[in-house]
């Protein structure tokens, strides 16, 4: 580069290249040593290839990354197709009609798959609470040894045989490896459904944290890399040698340059206001309005709080007036030149001691000031003054990397709310509440899947409640039966699903119950994982045509809805699944409406002539019909012809 910041070379178009790589799959970026012992980025081919390969690539062992026995495979899941589907749950549903909230029962690395195209970079926010690797309650329904004909059978894309879940205990020799080869494919495709501005953030222990950090610096790219929470959830005495208090949140970036370019920053409100607030009220009301009297009962109470209070880390806030909590904030000017000009007192009348480095303000700007009382003076002009520094202006700040929370409030809400004690060790909504507080706003889309006892859909909804916005969750929970001798097994949950729809249904009541939300989305739509609608159907939705589905109508499955066929192809061609539905009839047939009419379907055994010339006067996006509905070739000709005429831009689709 000369003196200008030009460059004397062109580009360095390998190293644009690798950074084009990098930013697509950054696990294929390593690093090497070149001849004279640089540290240099390349490319892993053979990681590269397993990307871009739909079957397992063989290649080298060694080289500096995180490897373990059956990552090839877990690499190849993450990439294998799914012919599993989401069939509508609506009695297990809250305002399934209108809701754009999620709730997927089932095998998350099923429910990721389905979900790819319908929220393909769209989610702001991604927290799990995977399993902690403990070798007793892990349970997953990935086995990485078998056959990719074997795999297929197990994920229903054969005829499903084998075991679903096993515990990986610590004397099977890959005790760290299935963790491993479970989390990998689930992570690689939970990025996809990232934002570019979105984050994703991961609790684990100390089993597995070194693992997961190095994980989630393949998937995600160690440039991406944000930072380790540390949540101190209170003192255990289950250990003979160090008390492990504590957990990890990881947190990783989608994009963390693209944040930094977009002066992005995350900021928490302070803990321990709201007590603040509250007694320097009480202390106003107790002396009558003298607000000297009332910042030394507030300074009295702040000293009779424990060390590690919350409140008491605000303690400089230690004076009252009208505006409401401040403290005496330096009134000099950075560095001294500051201006100089008199101030009277507004008691002595005589001109106050002028700071050393000059006044911070501006003359007008201190006359503003003056008037509007947000100068502190002293007792007389001997006295320096300073300028008031609210505590309400100052309630936001970026979050600390360690903080504490204790672990056993959030159990206990949790008996309190559903009335029994069901769910061990439920994730705090409050501090999850902080995450989503920090990170999202507005209708930013939140999942979870590993969703557990739904603490993040309460962590939503009361984000929601608290600055009235319209988040929307989608969280994914398998349906992992209880220990028929627990206390959720005694309150009639069979499985943890069912225990999570129940928490939402209960937190939503509790918190619309708490203040006035007018038509806040308090509901959610719940799916499940299942076996595709059609038998032995492998197409996609892109290939639902006339050609190619003629005379499937018989591979439908006898035991499916209409609404199973409707979400189906919702799904394969991409569409939110969460999107307004409504039902009308129209000569006696039931059209689906989706979005408004953007897509209208009937699956009715017999189309009329009534039915499709209605279709195709609303001009939808797509349309969809059974090619079973024809009774003739002729009908079908003709309703092609007739949407072709009124409706030329609607994607009209036969199954």
């Amino acid at each position: 580069m000369n003196a200008d910041g030009f460059t004397m070379h062109s580009r360095d178009q390998t190293a644009h290249n690798i950074d084009a790589i990098a930013r697509l799959f950054p696990g294929s970026v390593v690093e090497t040593r070149d001849k004279g012992g640089a540290v240099r980025r390349a490319i892993d081919f053979d990681a590269l290839r397993q990307e871009l390969s739909d079957h397992i690539v063989e290649g080298p062992q060694e080289r500096y990354h995180l490897n373990w026995p059956g990552k090839r495979a877990a690499s190849f899941v993450a990439s294998a197709p799914t012919t599993q589907t989401l069939r509508p749950m609506r009695h297990a549903s809250v305002d399934f009609d209108t809701t754009r909230n999620l709730f997927v029962e089932g095998d998350n690395l099923e429910a990721l798959k389905i979900l790819q195209e319908s929220y393909l970079g769209k989610v702001k926010l991604i927290y799990i609470d995977p399993p902690y690797n403990t070798g007793n309650d892990f349970v997953y329904s990935d086995d990485f040894s078998q056959s990719t004909e074997s795999y297929l059978e197990r994920t229903g894309q054969r005829a499903s045989t084998g075991e679903r879940l096993k515990a990986n205990l610590e004397s099977n020799g890959r005790f760290h490896s299935d963790w491993l080869s479970m989390m990998y494919p689930r992570l690689k495709l939970a990025r996809n459904l990232l934002r570019e501005d979105g984050v994703i953030f991961m609790s684990i222990n100390d089993a597995e944290f070194e693992n997961l950090k190095h994980l989630g610096n393949e998937v995600f790219g160690a440039g991406n890399f944000v930072g380790t929470m540390v949540w101190a959830a209170g003192r255990k005495n289950d250990s003979r040698f160090i008390s492990a208090s504590h957990e990890y949140i990881i947190c990783f970036a989608r994009d963390l340059t693209g944040l930094r370019e977009r002066a992005i920053d995350w900021k928490v409100r302070k803990r321990g206001l709201d007590a603040i607030y509250k007694t320097a009220i009480s202390q106003v009301r107790l002396h009558d309005g003298d607000f000297e009297a009332a910042s030394a009962g507030l300074r009295k109470w702040y000293s009779s709080l424990p060390d590690g209070d919350e409140s008491k880390r605000n303690k400089h806030y230690s004076r009252v007036d009208a505006r409401g909590v401040y403290f005496p904030g330096d009134i000099s000017w950075p560095n001294g030149g500051g201006p100089r000009f008199e101030v009277l007192h507004p008691k002595t009348g005589r001109p106050v001691r002028i700071p050393t480095g000059g006044w911070r303000l501006q003359q007008d700007a201190m006359a503003t000031y003056l008037r509007e009382d947000r100068i502190h003076f002293g007792p007389d002009e001997t006295t320096v003054p300073t300028i008031k520094r609210y505590l309400q202006d100052t309630e936001m700040e970026v979050a600390y990397s360690v903080f504490y929370q204790d672990g056993r409030a959030a159990t206990k809400r949790l008996r309190e709310l559903l009335g029994a004690a069901v769910f061990d060790f439920p994730k705090d909504e409050t501090v999850l509440q902080t995450l989503v507080d920090m990170t999202t706003a507005d209708d930013d889309i939140v999942m979870d899947f590993f969703a557990g006892s739904g603490s993040m859909a309460h962590a939503v909804m009361a984000a929601n409640a608290s600055d009235r916005g319209r988040r929307r969750f989608v969280l994914v929970q398998l349906d992992e039966t209880v220990d028929p001798r627990s206390g959720a097994a005694k309150a009639g949950f069979s499985h943890i699903a069912e225990i999570s729809r129940e928490r939402i249904r209960r937190a939503a009541d509790e918190i619309r119950g708490k203040s006035d939300l007018g038509d806040a989305d308090f509901g959610f739509r719940a799916l499940r994982v299942g076996s595709s609608n059609f038998v032995d159907v492998l197409t996609t939705a892109d290939e639902l045509d006339q050609a190619t589905l003629l005379g499937l109508a018989a591979s439908i499955h006898e035991d499916r809805s209409d609404e199973d066929l409707l979400f189906q192809v919702l799904l394969e061609w991409g569409v939110d699944p969460t999107l307004p539905l409504e039902r009308e009839q129209i000569d006696g047939q039931t059209i689906m409406s989706v979005d408004g009419g953007a897509l209208l379907a009937c699956f009715s055994e017999r189309l009329t002539e009534a039915v499709v010339l209605e279709m195709a006067r609303r001009q939808p996006l797509r349309a969809v019909v059974k090619d079973a509905g024809f009774v003739t070739d002729a009908a079908r000709i003709n309703a092609e012809q007739v949407f072709a005429e009124l409706a030329p831009g609607t994607r009209l689709r036969a199954l």
